[in-house]
């Protein structure tokens, strides 16, 4: 095994330790808007579930490299609310394509063509043709700091609607149909994979 000190790495090496290991990742396609109305839509794989007693997610979006906040994050801070989609396979060219950098005057959706869908509690609208999304609120906002640079905004969301294709959801027992779903996953630099082989283990009592 290669051991390594932390201090000893550059951050970039240590972000392709970390991002190459810490795998599969789900993706968050966002959408927010800014407080004149206009919609963002951006991917982000530093995502995942925080607690079962709230329906909580969690999203962390660093920030530029001058250290001003990304388009998202910006708006989450500002209107407290987004929907988070799950994309899958036939949607990732748009996925990538909406990673690029947009002008705080441009659209996303727009520019893309995308149809969106318009949400039951929150302002911000969905986009067309996911298999699961997620409308959300603000629960926390948490910066991260190093050495009193703030580098990340860690946000904790609330979901306060769902919405899931019927055919990728057994109603009677609650349980998503994750092959159905086939969600996408990110994996290092420009790789992505869909789900593969699965299997069963019973939790010890």
């Amino acid at each position: 095994m290669i051991s390594f000190n932390s201090n000893e790495l550059s951050t970039k090496n240590q972000y392709k330790l970390m991002s190459g290991t810490l795998i599969p990742r789900p993706i968050a396609w966002v959408t927010s808007a800014n407080e004149a109305g206009l919609i963002n839509l951006a991917p982000f794989s530093f995502f995942s579930v925080v607690s079962d007693k709230l329906p909580l997610m969690s999203i962390s979006i660093n920030r530029r490299k001058d250290g001003v906040m990304k388009h998202t994050a910006a708006n989450i801070v500002k209107t407290k609310q987004a929907v988070v989609q799950l994309p899958t396979r036939e949607l990732m060219e748009l996925v990538n394509q909406s990673a690029a950098s947009f002008g705080s005057d441009e659209s996303e959706v727009s520019e893309l063509g995308l149809e969106t869908v318009t949400s039951n509690l929150v302002s911000v609208p969905g986009i067309a043709g996911v298999k699961a999304r997620f409308e959300v609120v603000l629960n926390q906002h948490v910066p991260i700091m190093d050495d009193g640079e703030i580098i990340s905004d860690l946000f904790i969301l609330e979901v306060v609607y769902f919405h899931i294709e019927d055919d990728i959801l057994d109603q009677d027992k609650m349980y998503i149909d994750a092959k159905k779903l086939n969600p996408v996953a990110r994996l290092a630099g420009p790789e992505y994979a869909n789900i593969g082989e699965k299997y069963k283990l019973i939790r010890p009592k």
